[in-house]
């Protein structure tokens, strides 16, 4: 991990995974034709397999850090 602030890092990870889990959310929800067909321990266990992902992958770096620059 290149050296960032941490509180700056975390806060930028962080929003970065919320997003992600959003979008996994929004996906899965998105394939069932109605709400009632909805699987909500499969949405929930993906958005946050999703949201532990993209927290790992943010280790490799930030873009919005680096702009922040």
């Amino acid at each position: 991990m290149k050296k960032y602030d941490l509180k700056l890092w975390t806060k930028a990870a962080g929003i970065r995974a919320v997003k992600t889990m959003a979008q996994t959310a929004v996906g899965l929800i998105g394939t069932s034709l109605v709400i009632a067909d909805v699987s909500w321990p499969i949405v929930a266990s993906a958005s946050i397999l999703a949201g532990v992902t993209s927290v790992l992958t943010s280790i490799a770096g930030l873009p919005e850090l680096e702009e922040a620059k």
